[in-house]
Parts: C-alpha cells; sequence; structure tokens
C-alpha cells in the first residue's frame, strides 16, 4: 500500500450481518470509495488506528460490543472518528442517545444506497474539517510556545482590543515597549492583522 492510499479517507464499516457487509463492500466498491469492512466492534478495534482519517457506518445492535459501547470506547481513546449509525426498527430512541455522544448521524433500515452515500460524503467532509482545524490549532500553539513570557502577555492584552498606552499602564512599562513586544508578536505569530491575531488567540484556547 503506497502513502497515499494509507492517508486516504476510508469509510470503515462495523456490521455483524455478512449479507449487510457484502452489499456495503458492493456500493462502496461502486463508488471508488476506500474501505474496511469488520463483522465486530472488537475486529474494528483491533486493527484500526485511532488517527485514521475517514468515517465510520456502525450497526447500533450487534451481539458482543455493541454500537454505543464501540461509540464510548472511541470516545474514552480521544477517537474522533466521524459515526453513522445504521438502525433498524424501534432503535431510534438508541440512536439519539449516540447523536448527543456525537454521531453524525443515523440512518434507518431498509435504506436507499444513495441516502447512505449522501451522509457518508457529509461525515467525510466533517472528519476533514476537523483534521484541518486540530492541524492548524496545533500551529498555532508552537507560535505561541516560542513567545517570551512578556510577548505573550502582551498577546493576551493586544487581541483584547487594549490601545499600547493602556497595556503599557497594566504592565508597568513604556509605551515604546510594548510597541516592539508587539511588532515581535506580530512577527512570531505570522499573523498579518489585529483580527488574524485574534482568531490565533482564539484557537490557541482550544
Amino acid at each position: 500500500m503506497t502513502k497515499s492510499q494509507e492517508s486516504a479517507p476510508t469509510v470503515f464499516v462495523v456490521d455483524d450481518d455478512p449479507a449487510i457487509r457484502f452489499a456495503m463492500q458492493a456500493l462502496m466498491d461502486s463508488v471508488g470509495l476506500s474501505h474496511e469492512i469488520f463483522g465486530s466492534g472488537d475486529e474494528f478495534l483491533s486493527a484500526v488506528d485511532d488517527d485514521r482519517a475517514g468515517c465510520l457506518v456502525l450497526d447500533i445492535r450487534m451481539p458482543g460490543l455493541g454500537g454505543l459501547e464501540l461509540q464510548q470506547e472511541l470516545l474514552t481513546r480521544g477517537n474522533t472518528l466521524p459515526v453513522i449509525f445504521i438502525t433498524g426498527h424501534g432503535d431510534v430512541p438508541m440512536a439519539v442517545e449516540a447523536m448527543q455522544k456525537g454521531a453524525v448521524d443515523f440512518i434507518q433500515k431498509p435504506f436507499r444506497d444513495q441516502d447512505l452515500l449522501d451522509r457518508i460524503g457529509e461525515a467525510l467532509k466533517t472528519d476533514r474539517e476537523q483534521r484541518e482545524a486540530k492541524n492548524a490549532n496545533a500551529i498555532v500553539a508552537e507560535r505561541v510556545a516560542k513567545l517570551t513570557n512578556r510577548e505573550r502577555e502582551v498577546f493576551d492584552l493586544v487581541v483584547t482590543g487594549k490601545p499600547n498606552k493602556v497595556i503599557a499602564y497594566e504592565l508597568g512599562v513604556s509605551q515604546r515597549t510594548v510597541e516592539i513586544h508587539r511588532a515581535r508578536v506580530m512577527e512570531k505569530m505570522q499573523a498579518r492583522s489585529l483580527a488574524d491575531l485574534v482568531k490565533m488567540h482564539l484557537a490557541s484556547q482550544n
């Protein structure tokens, strides 16, 4: 498997019904989606790393480790893979509970192939956006770590909209000193404007 294949988003399917697994395999193949199929929650957990990109299509009722238990285990492990639950008749209350715990959607059996594909498309988009935000936050954190203690103090005050004169008074330094530190903060954070700096400060709080 090539590096690009390894990093490509994957649709993970977990269902104990062989007929469903076969149908899912055929559906994913028909639209060229990278996918991996599992017959149980334990099989999925033992085979898939928590940092894999993609989404999870998960049967809510399975023997052994059920769908809700698997979802909880992923949450415990910090795995943010978007989950789409497949539910049978009478499972809606369980699906609502799953949504409250962060599942992105649920679909009731029997379902149209296109309905499932639409939900998968949305889940993959959600995963991509989450990963982009996480990467952006990590970059901001690296830049913040390069600030000196005084630069961090100036950073925290500048983003509140306070003028340099007020910041100088609060920190007990000259206005010129604040201007110098402010310029260094802008440079180290690679911010083009105060608005950029505010966005980065918000990201650093996450």
